[in-house]
């Protein structure tokens, strides 16, 4: 991830990055008890804003976290934001936590207001020898906890995770729960197989990622089946292509998982097919 860039958002002001202060009895540093959500930006233009902010709500709910802004007033924000570090194409990074409290305590006090904490950064695109050369994964069981649906901040096992995948010489984590596929540390994964592809089922093990849902989309559009099911370790040493699909990458080709080269070890066809759709909805979307 490149630097923040200087302008970020702390509770529905505008201020500059280096001089943003948060209380250290915030319930976000103390225990990681908030959302958080990271947009897509190209052309200075948020991509499925819309989508975003349903997840987002979704985590505050499931918390029990008011929401201290409505729609119009998150999509004034965001432009806000986006304009004073200059648009482009850039990541959004939201967290929402509890609040900040008196002391420590497992319990928070009634009636907190909810800290809002904003930033961006620069996209740089894959260049496209390195799209066509592919990334590597490890699988790992995965140990994070039992309801992976809730994008908590709380993200120490992803965090641990990719750094084993990191000393492994990978470049991403493929997570599996007792044999199952469930996704990437950070990323949704899909399978090809003979033309067919598949990715996990949405439920707690996994983000119900918004990438996922626009990969989706566009095999709609290509009349390629996309099969929703559990996907077992043999089944990934087998398949013709894997990619790995998340807000700020797109979707990416694995090359090696374990060691071993998926497919003829390089960027498949479908992968291909997909990539290049893929760029023409954000066109179309963020026109």
């Amino acid at each position: 991830m490149a630097d923040a860039l200087p302008a970020c958002l702390l509770d529905g002001a505008l201020v500059p990055t280096h001089a943003a202060r948060i209380s250290p009895f915030d319930r976000g540093f103390l225990f990681g008890d908030g959302i958080y959500e990271v947009v897509p930006c190209y052309g200075g233009r948020p991509f499925r804003l819309q989508a975003h902010f349903d997840r987002l709500q979704a985590g505050l709910d499931a918390l029990g976290i008011a929401n201290p802004y409505s729609r119009l007033r998150w999509a004034e924000l965001v432009r806000e934001l986006i304009a004073a570090n200059g648009a482009g194409d850039m990541g959004l990074y939201i967290e929402i936590t509890r609040g900040c409290d008196s002391g420590r305590d497992f319990l928070p006090s009634p009636g907190m207001k909810p800290t809002v904490f904003g930033f961006c950064w620069r996209l740089a695109a894959m260049r496209s020898e390195q799209l066509e050369r592919g990334i590597s994964g490890a699988t790992l069981e995965d140990i994070r906890w039992l309801r992976c649906d809730i994008k908590s901040t709380a993200l120490l096992a992803a965090v641990l995770l990719r750094m084993e995948a990191r000393r492994r010489g990978a470049d991403e984590a493929i997570l599996l729960r007792d044999g199952r596929l469930a996704e990437g540390s950070s990323s949704a994964v899909f399978v090809v197989k003979d033309g067919r592809v598949a990715t996990p089922p949405a439920n707690h093990e996994r983000l119900p990622s918004i990438t996922r849902l626009v990969v989706g989309e566009v095999l709609v559009v290509l009349g390629l089946p996309l099969e929703q099911r559990e996907v077992l370790l043999d089944e990934l040493y087998a398949a013709d292509e894997i990619w790995i699909a998340s807000a700020t990458r797109e979707t990416v080709p694995l090359a090696q998982l374990d060691g071993r080269a998926v497919g003829t070890g390089k960027a498949g066809p479908v992968w291909q097919r997909v990539f290049d759709e893929f760029q023409a909805f954000k066109k179309r979307e963020t026109a």
